[in-house]
């Protein structure tokens, strides 16, 4: 009966444990690079990594030139974030029998309709899970439906809609 493992066993199982920490370790400095910059690309993942205990959402309002960090109601950062989004942004919604339908500007804080027109508003609730929107500003199209992934960024709304199409094929095959 054999009571030990071979070297080759061994080496295997060195060689598994070092893809797995270089794969994390180059994801990790990707992450911590990327998120020196607040961007569209990754303010998912900034507002994940808040602590909050009902939601973080991201709020511009006006002509979307001042925005600011909302945790649970209450704004986090001392100064606003100024020149991060202008009012050329669009907000869509994907839906499976409509395709892409541009989303109302109204928005609801804390139960209570803002009275202030709201340029932008993303949120990420305690599980994180943020709003299921895409969003369409200078040239490029972010997509927020996604679930347990970054930030997918296309070129065009039609390259979106054909890679929703092209998952939707391959889901009902």
């Amino acid at each position: 009966m054999k009571k030990a493992f071979s070297l080759i066993e061994l080496l295997i199982v060195i060689l598994i444990i070092g893809i797995v920490y270089t794969l994390s370790v180059g994801n990790f400095k990707k992450m911590t690079d990327e998120s020196k910059a607040l961007s569209l690309g990754n303010i998912k993942e900034y507002l994940q990594t808040l602590a909050y205990e009902k939601n973080a959402e991201l709020l511009c309002l006006d002509d979307c030139s001042i925005c600011d960090i909302m945790v649970d109601g209450e704004r986090i950062n001392e100064n606003h974030i100024e020149d991060f989004l202008d009012n050329s942004i669009r907000v869509y919604r994907y839906d499976f029998y409509n395709g892409i339908t541009e989303q109302s500007k109204k928005v609801y804080f804390n139960s209570e309709e803002v009275e202030e027109r709201v340029c932008f508003s993303y949120s990420v609730d305690k599980k994180g899970v943020g709003d299921q929107v895409i969003v369409e500003f200078k040239d490029k199209v972010y997509d927020f439906s996604t679930y347990l992934s970054t930030t997918p960024i296309y070129g065009s709304l039609q390259e979106l809609s054909d890679a929703k199409e092209n998952l939707s094929r391959e889901v009902l095959r």
